[in-house]
């Protein structure tokens, strides 16, 4: 089988050693968009540009090196083309992490304790009563179901809603468009994990995010195409929400200037709440490319219908 490295974003001196120790029996090449088509049979990409379709006619997988399959989906593949998400691959605990920090940030008042600190003033917070804080988190897989266990495990009140029913131990759940807003209703603090779909794409708009408690707060780390930025920022300074972490935004890199960088309730961070682990990921994909080269099944084959 011949792997082809279509990645201009990524330095391919970092994966191909990986990849040959892992694949010995294949050919692993890089793309050359000047050079002649190269036959591969799967290519392994991020966000590629429409130009490696046109190129490489011959390829029947594209392996994402990343979670988040929409780029792909907007490039109106062949149908025989299947698109290979990553699962997990050490992602799934770092967006725990970050979750909980968002969390424990907004619910035990740190961001205040930085203002304080930059002030020289010495000021406790009252103490946090946890089922005060009860957090809702928006998509139950492999990503969101980790987050939800997470922060049980800290013992706040944690409901998790996801497109059709699914059962995660400690979690009440919730599922399908008519279980929504009893989720929004009993949901302080909303944690976005969803893929991005034409069916999601805007739903974080005013009209949702006011469903939410009072003092509500959204963590946004699925993707900036879910949320209306415009509504968020009403929302904000009509004290209708408290606050927002947001990790991914509509554009990237957030624009100089953008209202969201200067909000002394919006905190940003450049899109690190869960990157790639590249010897996870290689080992991951290798091994799916073994199976495919055997004629065996493989998980992880988004449903284009589905955007997931």
């Amino acid at each position: 089988m011949h792997v082809l490295f279509a990645c201009p974003h990524n330095n391919p001196a970092d994966w191909l050693p990986g990849l040959t120790a892992e694949l010995p029996d294949c050919k692993i090449s890089v793309w050359d968009p000047a050079g002649p088509p190269s036959g591969a049979d799967v290519a392994l990409v991020w966000k590629p540009p429409a130009a490696l379709i046109e190129h490489e006619t011959r390829l029947k997988a594209l392996f994402n090196l990343g979670a988040g399959v929409d780029a792909l989906l907007q490039m109106n593949l062949p149908a025989h083309i299947q698109i290979v998400r990553l699962e997990d691959a050490g992602m799934a605990v770092q967006m725990a992490e970050y979750a909980l920090y968002a969390l424990l940030r907004a619910a035990r008042g740190f961001g205040r304790y930085e203002d304080d600190q930059a002030a020289s003033r010495w000021a406790p917070q009252p103490g946090l009563r946890r089922e005060q804080w009860p957090v809702g988190v928006l998509g139950l897989g492999e990503m969101g179901g980790r987050v939800a266990q997470a922060i049980a495990a800290f013992d706040y009140p944690v409901l998790g809603w996801s497109r059709s029913p699914r059962t995660v131990e400690g979690i009440q759940t919730y599922a399908g468009a008519e279980q929504l807003p009893e989720f929004l209703r009993r949901t302080r603090v909303l944690v976005n994990v969803l893929p991005l779909t034409p069916e999601t794409t805007g739903l974080l708009d005013r009209e949702f995010l006011s469903q939410l408690l009072p003092g509500g707060h959204l963590i946004n780390v699925g993707r900036g195409g879910h949320l209306n930025e415009p509504d968020l920022l009403a929302l904000l300074d009509e004290g209708k929400i408290d606050g927002a972490t947001l990790d991914v935004f509509d554009v990237e890199p957030l624009p100089a200037g953008h209202p969201f960088w200067t909000h002394p309730r919006v905190h940003v961070t450049p899109h690190i709440a869960a990157s790639t682990l590249r010897s996870e990921a290689i080992s991951q994909i290798a091994a799916k490319i073994r199976r495919l080269a055997r004629g065996e099944p493989i998980s992880g084959v988004v449903a284009p219908q589905r955007g997931y």
